[in-house]
């Protein structure tokens, strides 16, 4: 709260002034009665004003409390978005994967919006938890210490039980947290789920987990209630005015008739029982809001805690070149996990073309998302230009390296801004020509809008090969010395392929291209083929030399022309299982 506490202070100052305002209304009522009492055929015209204004300024003052206090926490919900943001920005890819996207998701939202209802409702609450209570019970004490006494023991005893009905609140919250947090991940999994739920198991499965998160979410609310019951109930009926201004009333009512305390003395005091009382609500809520918004706080902590990739001092070092070189790298992505690289050290000369091969779970995708540092490596080095990626500032390397995602990611925004991302400052023409390479002009002047068509979230009205084709023109726009493409023609469809590959090939000249790929005819013709097999890279070559040698790459290849050469019904085929398992 630190950048907004200048701001909150100021509405607790005008908060406590509403407080005090609101006390003098009642102290200028009591005179006005009095006056009205001693010369009943004068009306006290000055004291009457009195009370005008005074309500009239506690009004005005609590309604400027509250806004200042919501300015102050709408400013502070921006700023913590901004910092969350900017700290997610620098963290480990590994962090964000084990966090997972719904929870960072809540602590932006859910967490920062409680943080905001916090520094919003409890900043004017403070003054009448706090205050008003005390200024009240000092002018009680002035008035009849007597009747002060007997309204402090009502207030004792309210939150005596109170405490008792509290005992386990902390914990108890702690559950109603996770409970909704389940509720919350097991509704984004069945909305966003629903195309597989329906063609699997029609919502058994999904629904199922989603029906168990609210068992247990009703589970926790009901525990909650039974053991709060009735201590929770009694004690903000003992809380409420009514019993204070009950006893007193019945206290003050036996004093005045044994002529042992002034009528309107005890008519002050019931006016200020009655604002005293009124204050133990907002005490109340102020702790439950506090209680609230503790575990909100620690989540919001704990991710702006999050380990950051290290950054350089000073300028940091920029690549001589556009060549990639990996340093007997070791790479796991959990402290318990197997390494997903053992040992890795490869060279990749600057202006050729290497593809990384290998079966599912080799580590291709590993390396390639260490050369944009996404991860730290655990031992070796990963070298860009003859420089550590980690002796680098992230804007020096991510300008040398541009990289096709195997899971495409579009913004809800038109396909324009979508290929110019990163590259703001390019023109229409770039955009065009970026496409063009890319097989997407065509698809994209068939959409209604053409290059303004929005593509929706995630780019949902995108099919998968044309989503891909338009991360493609994104990159190629960037025009990169380094192009990491992690499978980038996996939908490309048999017609577009060769066009594609064509494309890229004549548009990647002179620059370092690192591929993915699991179509084994795409980079035939690479400069250097890299085989990887359980995280160990076991084979480097050319193809013709890797399938002479009858290592993994031949088996591999022979399985790829296995399955190409695969037709439905053809003679002498093995049997539809057996094709498949080899494929």
């Amino acid at each position: 709260m630190r950048p907004v506490r200048g701001q909150i202070r100021y509405a607790m100052v005008i908060a406590a002034v509403s407080s005090l305002l609101g006390l003098m209304t009642m102290g200028f009522l009591a005179l006005v009665i009095k006056a009205l009492i001693e010369t009943p055929d004068q009306w006290p015209l000055a004291l009457m004003a009195g009370v005008l204004v005074c309500a009239v300024g506690t009004y005005l003052t609590r309604l400027g409390a509250f806004n200042q206090s919501h300015y102050a926490a709408f400013r502070l919900e921006r700023i913590l978005r901004m910092q969350l943001s900017d700290r997610l920005a620098r963290v480990s890819l590994g962090y964000m994967q084990s966090q997972g996207a719904g929870a960072l998701t809540k602590v932006i939202h859910d967490d920062v919006k409680a943080l905001h209802v916090f520094v919003a409702d409890s900043t004017p609450l403070y003054s009448r938890a706090y205050v008003t209570p005390v200024v009240a019970f000092c002018l009680l004490l002035w008035l009849d210490w007597r009747l002060a006494l007997a309204a402090l023991a009502v207030l004792v005893l309210g939150f005596g039980i109170l405490r008792q009905a509290l005992r386990r609140r902390g914990e108890m919250a702690r559950l109603y947290n996770d409970a909704r947090e389940r509720v919350s991940a097991a509704v984004v999994e069945f909305v966003q789920a629903m195309p597989v739920v329906r063609t699997f198991d029609t919502g058994h499965a999904t629904f199922g987990r989603y029906q168990k998160a609210l068992d247990t979410y009703l589970a926790v609310l009901t525990r909650w209630y039974r053991e709060s019951g009735f201590p929770a109930r009694f004690s903000w009926v003992v809380l409420s005015p009514m019993p204070t201004l009950a006893l007193v009333l019945w206290l003050g009512t036996v004093l005045v008739w044994q002529d042992d305390l002034d009528p309107v003395r005890w008519l002050a005091v019931l006016l200020l029982c009655t604002g005293m009382a009124e204050a133990m609500m907002p005490a109340m809520m102020l702790r439950h809001m506090i209680e609230k918004v503790k575990l909100s706080i620690a989540r919001i902590q704990e991710v702006m805690a999050a380990p950051v990739l290290s950054v350089p001092e000073g300028a940091g070092e920029r690549p001589h070149d556009a060549g990639v070189r990996f340093e007997h790298v070791s790479f796991r992505y959990g402290t318990i996990d197997a390494d997903a690289l053992s040992d890795v050290s490869f060279e990749v000369r600057p202006g050729t073309v290497t593809a990384l091969v290998g079966p599912s779970g080799a580590g291709k995708s590993t390396v390639a998302r260490l050369i944009p540092r996404f991860w730290d490596v655990i031992d070796g080095r990963v070298l860009v230009g003859g420089v550590d990626v980690r002796r680098m500032h992230t804007d020096d390397l991510l300008r040398h390296v541009a990289f096709v995602f195997q899971d495409t990611f579009l913004f809800a925004d038109t396909i324009a801004a979508n290929i110019c991302l990163g590259a703001p400052d390019a023109g229409m023409d770039d955009i065009i020509s970026a496409a063009k390479a890319a097989q997407a002009h065509d698809f994209i002047m068939a959409l209604p809008e053409g290059y303004d068509t929005k593509v929706g979230e995630r780019g949902i009205f995108l099919s998968g090969g044309q989503r891909q084709r338009v991360t493609i023109a994104r990159a190629l726009l960037q025009n990169r010395p380094i192009l990491v493409l992690d499978e980038a023609t996996a939908f490309a469809d048999p017609e577009n392929e060769a066009a594609l590959i064509e494309a890229l090939s004549h548009l990647m000249q002179g620059k370092t291209v690192i591929m993915v790929a699991h179509r084994l005819a795409t980079i035939r013709d690479a400069d250097q083929i890299l085989v990887f097999d359980r995280g160990h890279l076991v084979e480097a070559g050319r193809h013709d030399d890797l399938v002479v040698q009858g290592g993994t790459y031949a088996r591999l290849w022979q399985n790829y022309e296995v399955a190409q050469s695969w037709a439905l019904g053809k003679a002498g085929q093995a049997p539809l299982t057996t094709r498949k398992s080899t494929s």
